[in-house]
């Protein structure tokens, strides 16, 4: 224990050095002081899904309904919870839209360092997205893009609370929150087969997450146009991170929405060339009792 309590000490001095003075008003909240618990349950997170896939890989994939309905329902419910109190307590300090600096607000500042606190604790919760896919053998969904985005934006957001909690960073997790209203509703209404039918409107999610991903880039470039004392690091990283998530969202949609359907219209030409005055490719293999079946 005493090595590990030298350790973080370290690992504290190092981060207290490189970003400068944390914000005093967030000292003592849970899972803030120290950067260890952050990065040990990103580390479980990501030996969780290696682990799980081996574990899984001889095992029948579980169906996790109701867990999953209830899941969703939560998450669903707090970021409706999120969104509401953001603007509530934006409006509240007077924010300024186009830049808002961190103490300039008073308690609207603290009243949404703590939603803030909220939504960098739904990014934990949020590691249970990849969980059940590897419960459920969805082996497909769990890709880099995927991965990347729940233990970045979890460490990412442990820095925000730290040195950032208020002001300008209120923006993108309005959005966000916005987004995962929608999202997990629709993650909640797949899990029943009887509603597929109903949701045709996958793509526009992956359309949406983008539009989000561009607004924030705009509000935070914004504020280095016009400066309002927000940290200048800050915002130059903030929309550094955020042309990552446009560039993998995008080959993501291309890949799902453009190329695989444009392959599958290709395939089914292909198949179509293969029928000959009516009568498909296999009734000519088949002429004279010949088939291509070995002789047994």
């Amino acid at each position: 224990m005493e090595h590990l309590k030298a350790f973080d000490n370290e690992v504290n001095a190092f981060l207290d050095n490189m970003f400068g003075p944390r914000d005093s008003r967030v000292r003592g909240w849970f899972l803030l002081d120290s950067y260890l618990p952050t990065f040990i349950l990103t580390v479980i997170y990501l030996l969780s899904i290696w682990l799980g896939n081996k574990y899984m890989k001889n095992r029948p994939a579980l169906s996790l309904r109701g867990i999953l309905t209830f899941y969703n329902l939560g998450i669903t419910l707090l970021s409706a919870y999120m969104l509401v109190e953001l603007i509530l307590s934006s409006w509240e300090g007077g924010y300024n839209l186009q830049c808002q600096n961190l103490d300039s607000a008073g308690e609207g500042d603290i009243r949404v360092a703590k939603v803030l606190w909220w939504y960098y604790f739904s990014k934990l919760v949020e590691f249970l997205d990849t969980i059940f896919f590897v419960l459920r053998k969805k082996t497909s969904q769990i890709t880099f893009l995927h991965v990347y985005h729940h233990a970045s934006m979890f460490n990412i957001w442990w820095c925000v609370l730290n040195w950032i909690p208020c002001g300008q960073s209120f923006f993108g997790p309005t959005l966000n929150s916005f987004i995962h209203i929608l999202m997990y509703s629709y993650y909640g209404l797949s899990v029943f087969p009887s509603m597929h039918k109903y949701l045709w409107w996958k793509k526009y999610l992956t359309q949406a997450q983008l539009v989000q991903f561009v607004l924030t880039i705009t509000h935070t470039l914004s504020a280095v146009v016009k400066p309002c004392g927000f940290p200048f690091g800050c915002l130059i990283f903030q929309s550094s991170y955020m042309m990552t998530l446009v560039i993998l969202f995008l080959n993501f949609y291309v890949q799902t929405y453009r190329r695989k359907p444009a392959e599958k219209r290709m395939q089914e030409q292909s198949a179509g060339k293969e029928v000959k005055n009516g009568l498909p490719k296999a009734h000519f293999l088949a002429a004279n009792g010949v088939t291509n079946k070995k002789v047994q």
